[in-house]
């Protein structure tokens, strides 16, 4: 009997998420509504970031997270809610792009949705829970 694969091992491990993210944040630094937020920002610790952020979301919690907090991350940003939304835009452009399969997609990109309340306080024109407290539970939930 076979063992069934985790997320984590489906998108190609940290190889496969570093190449994804790689990607994604040369789309973000290049891109005319956000690339300037990312002025002056070490693009490779972003990647390894964020690869091991998603790496334990999808299932890998051997895999530490070395990052902050997103709400300590961003705390000195003042991120837009259309400015989140673009991100959100690119990241599931890349996914597509790297052909990650749809239920990785949807869960990388709900959860990324979930942190909102984290990231930026102005929320725009989102429907949905966007609780702090669900939010913050969504974070701990990775860390």
């Amino acid at each position: 009997m076979s063992e069934k694969r985790s997320q984590y091992d489906e998108i190609g491990q940290m190889d496969g998420l570093r190449a994804i993210f790689r990607d994604f944040y040369a789309r973000v630094f290049d891109d005319i509504m956000i690339g300037f937020l990312f002025q002056n920002i070490d693009a490779e610790h972003l990647i390894e970031r964020e690869s091991e952020f998603v790496a334990r979301l999808l299932g890998a919690n051997e895999i530490p997270y070395q990052g902050r907090g997103m709400r300590q991350a961003h705390a000195k940003h003042r991120i837009m809610g259309g400015q989140f939304a673009r991100r959100m835009v690119l990241l599931s452009e890349t996914l597509v792009a790297h052909a990650v399969p749809e239920a990785i997609r949807h869960n990388i990109l709900t959860h990324n949705e979930t942190l909102r309340p984290l990231i930026t306080k102005d929320l725009g024109s989102h429907c949905g829970d966007t609780s702090l407290a669900r939010a913050e539970a969504a974070e701990k939930a990775v860390r």
